[in-house]
């Protein structure tokens, strides 16, 4: 079933409105990126479809050098790369479990590291196979993990082939069109390109437990600003010249606003969404070396509150750290913003 309505926009008999929802994929990576992205395509094999960089380091928004760099790794069959994985870097799981654990919440997220330059590059790889990914970016998306991040500033990095980079714009174009469908029940009566923004990011944040306040979407609303303004003021327009929305000005209404069903529908994905994005922490703990290291430091990173962890909770956290981990949850940025 649906999870929320969408207005039917022919993006693919609209080259036009096609092209406006895909800007930013085109833009080059960073050396380090660029370097990573080689790193992965080695590692992933002649399984991989394509690779898109995201996040931080890809908006440029106050991204730390030796912090790890987002990736959606896209494969055409999880087995086939996971043994490749194995045999080029090494995995915590036998490649058979890692792949059964991919059809399990989908996606498996992993740390891939290159350790030839200092300091050490790691991506951190959200692993999917693209009938998965394009699931995740469409209507029948089980939860918001992807739609939430392919609507902002991406950058497909590398794909396999003509054949491939297709199939994947056309998914995220899918996803950014999809924005209204999920947003709208969130925007004000009125509201411009700034506003709409700002609501898929405050929206899609709270469909997640997350360290960071309001500071963040504002740091993250001013790095991608250009890309993200570009991409939704078009895609209003066209809404606009469809008659699903009105235009006065910059100033848009909606003609046909959400009832309380599309409102409970919205609501019940997106609850839906944070509890599917909270189970998969059990995966992160199995599949992410080093993984709570990598929590303490992002805690610290983007909420300010330093973690000190005794002998005892790093050895066994699963038993130990739980007091700590609830009284964050309790007192988070997030939740005060």
């Amino acid at each position: 079933m649906p999870i929320v309505p969408s207005p039917r926009l022919d993006f693919h008999g609209d080259p036009a409105l096609r092209t406006a929802l895909a800007a930013g994929l085109d833009t080059p990576p960073s050396p380090r990126a660029a370097q990573l992205t080689q790193r992965l395509v080695q590692a992933f094999g002649p399984s991989t479809v394509a690779i898109i960089h995201y996040g931080s380091h890809a908006q440029r928004s106050d991204a730390r050098p030796e912090s790890a760099h987002d990736f959606f790794v896209i494969v055409e069959r999880y087995a086939e790369a996971y043994r490749s994985l194995a045999r080029t870097v090494g995995t915590r799981l036998n490649p058979r479990t890692a792949a059964w654990l991919n059809h399990v919440l989908p996606p498996n997220v992993i740390s891939v590291t290159d350790p030839g330059v200092t300091p050490v590059l790691q991506a951190k790889c959200a692993v999917l196979s693209l009938s998965h990914f394009q699931r995740a970016c469409s209507a029948r998306a089980e939860d918001h993990f992807v739609q939430g991040r392919m609507f902002q500033q991406v950058q497909l990095v590398w794909t396999r082939d003509a054949e491939c980079r297709r199939a994947v714009v056309d998914a995220v174009v899918e996803a950014r069109a999809r924005t209204f469908g999920w947003g709208r029940a969130y925007l004000p009566r009125e509201f411009d390109v700034d506003t709409y923004c700002r609501v898929l990011l405050e929206t899609s944040f709270a469909a997640e437990i997350r360290p960071e306040g309001r500071a963040r979407i504002d740091a993250l609303l001013t790095a991608q600003a250009e890309v993200v303004v570009s991409i939704y003021s078009c895609l209003l327009q066209c809404l606009a010249d469809k008659r699903i929305v009105a235009s006065r000005g910059k100033v848009y209404t909606d003609l046909h606003p959400p009832g309380a069903w599309s409102k409970l529908r919205a609501g019940m994905y997106f609850r839906r969404s944070k509890l599917r994005a909270t189970a998969r922490w059990l995966k992160y703990v199995a599949l992410y070396d080093d993984w709570l290291d990598y929590i303490v430091h992002k805690v610290a990173r983007r909420s300010g509150v330093s973690v000190e962890l005794t002998a005892r909770e790093r050895r066994w956290p699963l038993i130990f750290l739980w007091p700590k981990v609830i009284r964050f949850l309790r007192t988070r940025p997030q939740r005060r913003s």
